[in-house]
């Protein structure tokens, strides 16, 4: 017997084979009784597009609201419907090329056509139903629509439906380091695991909650505050109705059959990025054994479990395929190697509880019937705010915990070999970081962390494990609590401007330092001779964003070269990177920061002394899916910022800047605000508009008041909506 050589490349990967393209089934191949039938479906289904072009959808049937839902979908952007789905299958080398192999593997350890096609055959008969509906739905669409030629996915099958049941697509299996899985997988050098980045690289992915409770507003209703902080054009908004109780209306992730965020006539959710500890790694020691693989567990040598995946790619000169031998213990795939040992990666991988979580949280009428739902435990990426017409909020830090023995710091890799180490079931949702009505009458959730969720009377940290909640406080959550406290009589537009409240919090405990290093340099210092009228402007800045403010223009600016400076140290320490800043940093450094960032301003825009609404700018130009940006061509100008410095209205670019100007990405998507009551009120923006088809007037007939901040009146109810109809039709039509 001997132990494993770190360096395995050579027995995961099978020699690539080329082979034909296989012959695709076309949508225009369906049979007449399949036509027949589908038509039938559509007749019982009518699509009402009012004057922004959302679509409300009535279906007789739950069933038949889903087939309406997809096929509206489709017309809106079906490029973005099906990309979702052949990511979340694994299949995107099929059309991207070699590329996106080892992204496809990372898939392809987590889920399978096999398993899922079981999850179907095992699916209550009504859950069926739906996905037999979303199947159909973006089948007829293809079959109604001969013009459009999907890149890989001609016909829908409905366990397809499973492949993406949770509203962040990937979800967990994103955080597995893609770059890692390959340099174990695929004959690479092993990767260093030294960051080389900071926590402050990129506009933060999540998003901001608000729940008011009666006492506190004007109407003497609940309110919500929807604010999700994704990619723009991830999630079209959408309404959907049948004669079964079905009435959500909110933001849909392209190409699922519920709405995500949103409410219906009763109640109301929004979700934030999660900040418990839901994924973990296990360090395995594994060893050789008469040319088999074993991992050692307590006084075990259990085997290691082989699966060939096979990945297929597209090439120059048409399909090849690569097969790997992936490697899997009881805790989860094999994901990369550390100090001669195998990484497993053990994170909720429920497909069908996922789905019936999802769908029937729509349909909930109270909140006894929207905890139930919870319990099936499937929430692992994202956490609950929560407000309804009987007047009560509330808030679940997530509800997929796995129980763990708290002596391990699951932080880090823990020894798989140790027993002790297994996760122990789930807690309970009773057992989770939750409020119900907190005296204080509001909550909020920035993806900070919830101990200050409800003022004084959030939940205290002493009282969980510290595994249920790992991330700090925010800048956006201090933000958040300011504007919530010690205020009333809220009504949506009061709440509306709370969540855009120009405040950039960040800002608060370092300009100070700054200002500081420039009055206690020597008057002799050059560094300082240079600074005069940029200290001046900082000095009596009042840290609120504009689209006339120079000083904003500059902090950011100062503050994003700092970011870049130090981010890396701040990493490495394990230290939050403004905490870092305002400690580490000696004042010589905060002043070559801020000459670096006026002559970057003053280089790219002919001045320092450029307004922010000249620099940040909202541009859409094309349908694509990655959009190009260009200075030359037409933008608007946003005032808010990125939420890394504060601002709860986020905005900011998470690709390679190309472009002198920054051109938003992330942040404010879809936002909405609901006030609950006998009627519903409800007010909503979406970036750009609802239409992915640059010659359609809904491309971004939303735009400028997407920029200026302001919002549309929600058409919720069908005697509003007619009187606002651009066109009503049925599917196919």
């Amino acid at each position: 017997m001997q132990r494993l050589s770190p360096v395995l490349a050579a027995f995961c990967a099978v020699p690539v084979a080329v082979l034909a393209a296989p012959a695709p089934v076309q949508h225009s191949q369906m049979s007449g009784f399949e036509v027949m039938r589908l038509e039938r479906i559509a007749k019982r289904v009518t699509i009402l597009r009012d004057k922004w072009g959302i679509p409300h959808i009535q279906g007789k049937t739950d069933a038949d609201a889903v087939f309406g839902m997809l096929y509206a979908q489709a017309e809106d952007d079906f490029k973005r419907v099906e990309l979702n789905f052949i990511n979340a299958m694994g299949r995107l080398a099929e059309v991207e090329g070699e590329k996106a192999l080892y992204q496809d593997l990372r898939m392809k350890l987590f889920i399978s056509p096999e398993q899922l096609q079981a999850q179907y055959k095992a699916s209550p008969a009504w859950l069926k139903k739906l996905m037999v509906a979303w199947a159909d739905g973006l089948n007829y669409y293809l079959f109604t629509h001969p013009e459009v030629k999907p890149r890989l996915l001609t016909h829908f099958e409905p366990w397809m439906a499973l492949s993406f049941s949770e509203g962040s697509i990937g979800g967990d299996i994103e955080t597995v380091n893609v770059k890692q899985l390959e340099a174990f997988y695929g004959r690479q050098p092993r990767p260093t695991l030294a960051f080389r980045g900071s926590d402050l690289d990129q506009e933060p992915r999540g998003s901001n909650g608000f729940a008011i409770a009666p006492a506190l507003s004007k109407s003497g209703h609940a309110l919500l505050m929807i604010n999700p902080h994704t990619s723009f054009y991830f999630r079209p908004e959408i309404h959907v109705t049948s004669g079964e109780g079905l009435n959500a209306y909110g933001a849909v992730t392209w190409g699922q059959f519920f709405v995500y965020q949103g409410f219906n006539d009763r109640l109301g959710w929004m979700h934030t990025s999660g900040g418990g500890d839901v994924i973990d790694e296990f360090l395995e020691t594994v060893v050789e054994k008469d040319g088999k693989y074993f991992y050692k567990y307590g006084a075990e040598e259990r085997p290691v479990k082989a699966v060939d995946i096979r990945l297929p790619y597209k090439t120059p000169s048409g399909m090849a395929e690569k097969v790997v031998t992936a490697w899997f213990t009881h805790h989860g795939p094999i994901v990369r190697e550390e100090g001669g040992k195998w990484v497993a990666v053990a994170l909720m991988n429920e497909p069908l509880k996922a789905l019936t979580q999802s769908f029937i949280r729509t349909k909930a009428r109270n909140y006894a019937q929207f905890y139930k739902a919870m319990e099936l435990r499937t929430n692992s990426s994202n956490n609950t705010v929560y407000a309804d017409a009987d007047g009560n909020i509330a808030y679940f830090h997530g509800n997929f915990i796995p129980i763990r023995d708290p002596k391990f710091d699951y932080t880090k890799p823990v020894d798989g070999s140790d027993p002790a180490t297994d996760w122990k079931g789930l807690h309970a949702v009773k057992d989770t970081i939750q409020l119900l009505n907190p005296k204080n009458g509001w909550i909020q959730n920035t993806n900070n962390w919830p101990f200050s969720a409800a003022g004084a009377y959030s939940p205290r940290p002493q009282d969980y494990p510290a595994y249920m909640s790992m991330n700090p406080e925010n800048a956006r959550g201090i933000h958040a609590v300011r504007v919530l406290q010690n205020k009333k009589d809220f009504t949506l537009e009061s709440m509306i401007a709370a969540a855009y409240d120009n405040q950039l919090t960040a800002f608060e405990p370092l300009l100070p330092l700054l200002v500081r290093a420039y009055d206690e340099a020597p008057a002799s210092d050059l560094e300082k001779a240079g600074l005069t009228e940029q200290i001046t402007l900082l000095r009596d800045w009042d840290m609120r964003y504009s689209v006339t403010s120079v000083p904003t223009s500059l902090a950011i600016y100062w503050l994003q070269d700092m970011v870049k400076t130090h981010g890396p140290a701040a990493k490495e320490k394990g230290i939050p990177v403004l905490d870092y800043l305002a400690t580490q940093p000696t004042p010589r450094q905060r002043l070559e920061a801020l000459t670096r960032a006026s002559n970057k301003l003053q280089s790219d825009f002919g001045s320092w002394k450029t307004p922010w609404g000249e620099i940040n700018r909202f541009q859409r130009l094309t349908g694509d899916i990655v959009q190009p940006f260009d200075d030359s061509k037409p933008s608007i100008p946003v005032s808010f910022a990125s939420g890394n410095w504060g601002s709860l209205a986020a905005f900011g670019m998470t690709s390679t800047q190309r472009t002198k100007r920054i051109y938003g990405e992330r942040g404010n998507s879809f936002v909405a605000a609901v006030e609950f009551g006998p009627r519903i009120r409800a007010r909503s923006i979406l970036a750009g508009g609802e239409s992915g088809d640059p010659s359609s007037k809904h491309f971004n007939d939303q735009a400028e008041m997407y920029a200026r901040g302001e919002f549309k009146d929600v058409l919720f109810y069908k005697e509003d909506i007619e009187q606002n109809l651009e066109r009503k039709y049925h599917p196919g039509e």
